[in-house]
Formats: structure tokens, C-alpha cells, sequence
């Protein structure tokens, strides 16, 4: 098992070598505080052990995140709860899912929903990801044909989501969500997915494959530190107005879309 990197705040502040990498979905997985800590700045609370896998459960118990790298076939397990009209979901993520895009899901989670109906495949189509529909089976594939995210439903009531990438060494990773998973979550993912911004990678970390573009930079780690902070106050500061306002509103419905709300092609306003 790969360790995950350190690289936020030792005692030394010396400029180390970082590589932008692109695209991301390509990139490998990364450091897995920058999910954790920030389920943790938003009030999720941390059930984890030493030396055991990572657990985090929402405060209102009704959604749990884990990361198990020991587990077949290891990586992120996400589950809710059924609540009200909402039955129960379930989501996993293979170790080499970047960071990044597993921190899309979570990190939706831990935010307050938007009113406006969820439209996964909308942040794909908008960074040119390739959409196509054959009866009830969508597909997006990325612009460089390594990546895909898949709705396919083989009858009522069976149907599953399933998101992938690949190198030419072989499939590097895969993430599968149950049909009764919510749909903004998602959206989520798709968009943290689609975004073309490189992520960085420290030395070291860098993915052994032709298929990837990085450029070298150097970066002091109180800059990684700061980065990441600014992360954490904005979750600190969200769940605080959140709970300070809204904690006696009632909840409200969300329209619910179905698995190709832009079928038409044209492009919903996020």
C-alpha cells in the first residue's frame, strides 16, 4: 500500500517539487486529509482508529464515509440511510480515484442542497465531454476517450451508475453509485470530473503512464498549508451559517430529475 503524502506543514518551510497533472482523472489518488479533514471542519465526526480504516459520520448519523485500503478491493465507501422519501444509497471508489473527484462527492455532502434540480451529465457536456443516449443507457466519455461515467438501466428498478478511467497499462480505477443515489451528489462527482484544472501531485506520486501531461513546480509547504486552510475555513464558515440560520427551517423539497435531463443536447445553467 502506498503511503499518502505529507507534505502539509513540516518543520523545514524548503521549496519541494510538486507536478501539476492533467488531466485529472488520470492522476492517481492523493492525500486523504484533503477529504477528511475537511468532512471534519464541517461538523462530520471522525470515528476513526489508529491504525484502522478512516470513518466519518454526519451529524445527523444518517450518511457514513470510510476509506479502507485493506478491504476487497479497497477505497471509499460512502452509505445513507433511507430518510422520509429518500430510500437507502450506497456509492464506492477504488483507491486511484483522484482526491479530488471522490472531494466532489463528499465534499457535496457536507453543503446544503441547491433548490434547483440536479443535471449530472450538464458540468460533462460543458468541458466537452462526449454525451450519447441508446434508449435508457447514457454515457459521457471524456475528451481524451480515457474516462466515462455510464447510467444504464436494464429493466424498472435495475440500474446502476458507473464511472471509470483507464491508462494503457489497464483499468486505473472505477466508481459505482446505486440508482437510489441522490442525484446532486452526483453532480457532484461529474463536475469535480469534468473540471479541467490540473491537480498537484508531490514527487514521487506521479502516476507511470503516457497518457498524463505535468509541469514542474516548487512549493513551500506553508503554501500547501495555507491552500488547505482556506479550504477549511470556508467548511467552517458555511456549516456555522448554516446551523446558525438554518437549523429550525423546514426541509423542503427538492425536484428530482431523471438520468438525462439535457437529452436534448442544450446545456443546463448550473
Amino acid at each position: 500500500m502506498k503511503k499518502t503524502w505529507t507534505g502539509w506543514g513540516p518543520a523545514a518551510d524548503q521549496p519541494q517539487q510538486h507536478y501539476l497533472v492533467e488531466p485529472r482523472h488520470l492522476a492517481g489518488g492523493g492525500d486523504l486529509r484533503y477529504v477528511a479533514e475537511y468532512l471534519r471542519a464541517s461538523g462530520w465526526k471522525d470515528l476513526s482508529r489508529s491504525g484502522g480504516p478512516m470513518v466519518f459520520d454526519s451529524p445527523d448519523r444518517t450518511v457514513r464515509v470510510g476509506y479502507d485500503p485493506a478491504a476487497m478491493p479497497g477505497g471509499w465507501t460512502v452509505s445513507g440511510q433511507a430518510v422520509g422519501q429518500q430510500p437507502a444509497w450506497h456509492a464506492t471508489f477504488t483507491t486511484a480515484v483522484p482526491i479530488e473527484v471522490v472531494a466532489g462527492f463528499t465534499d457535496t455532502l457536507a453543503k446544503p442542497r441547491s433548490a434547483h434540480a440536479p443535471n449530472v451529465w450538464a458540468p460533462l457536456q460543458e468541458h466537452g465531454w462526449e454525451t450519447t443516449r441508446a434508449q435508457e443507457h447514457f454515457t459521457a466519455v471524456a475528451p481524451d476517450g480515457n474516462a466515462w461515467l455510464q447510467y444504464h438501466q436494464n429493466s424498472p428498478g435495475q440500474a446502476h451508475w458507473w464511472a471509470g478511467a483507464r491508462t494503457e497499462h489497464g483499468r486505473s480505477w472505477d466508481a459505482v453509485f446505486t440508482p437510489t443515489t441522490p442525484m446532486h451528489l452526483i453532480q457532484g462527482f461529474s463536475a469535480a470530473l469534468a473540471d479541467p484544472t490540473p491537480v498537484m501531485r508531490p514527487r514521487g506520486h506521479v502516476p507511470a503512464t503516457k497518457w498524463i501531461r505535468t509541469t514542474s513546480v516548487s512549493v513551500l509547504p506553508s503554501e500547501l498549508g495555507r491552500w488547505q486552510q482556506a479550504r477549511l475555513t470556508a467548511a467552517r464558515a458555511a456549516t456555522w451559517a448554516r446551523n446558525s440560520w438554518t437549523a429550525a427551517r423546514p426541509r423542503q423539497h427538492t425536484p428530482t430529475a431523471g438520468p438525462y435531463t439535457a437529452a436534448s443536447g442544450s446545456k443546463a445553467r448550473r
